[in-house]
């Protein structure tokens, strides 16, 4: 018997009470607690460009989407879809826990996540130890040889 998959939508906006943003590493990966819940963390690539220009490019793109417009977004491994669901909300795929989620953001969250992206944005010490956790994690995952 096929059972259709959980779909869980948890939502992100910068003014919440709850503490949403475990930070942004090093290479622009967003760390999230699934809405507040430090137990069930996702780690989604975000935007990382080389010049100001690149960055600025981005964010008008970002800017001109439509209800129904997606923007890709490509990365050395992985790759960030960006989804206009409607105004004033978009949305980001990922998977909690197996499940398929799309995380949504307003316009000024999602927006300001994409601004560490500036070539001249500095991690704290907290998201640089959050780059040597992802580090550690891929040291813990099997090799494959072909």
């Amino acid at each position: 018997m096929m059972t259709q998959p959980l779909i869980l939508s948890p939502r992100y906006r910068l003014d919440d009470e709850i503490t949403w943003l475990e930070g942004i590493d090093p290479s622009r990966r967003y760390w999230l607690a699934v809405n507040g819940d430090r137990r069930a963390k996702v780690i989604i690539p975000g935007l990382y460009v080389s010049s100001s220009q690149e960055l600025k490019d981005a964010i008008l793109r970002f800017r001109a989407l439509q209800p129904q417009e997606t923007m890709v977004i490509k990365r050395p491994f992985g790759r960030l879809i960006i989804r206009c669901v409607s105004i004033n909300c978009y949305a980001i795929e990922g998977r909690v826990e197996g499940a398929l989620t799309w995380h949504l953001f307003d316009k000024e969250t999602l927006e300001s996540l994409l601004l560490t992206s500036h070539p001249d944005w500095v991690p704290s010490q907290r998201d640089i130890e959050l780059g040597r956790q992802l580090l550690q994690l891929s040291f813990e995952q099997p090799a494959y040889a072909v």
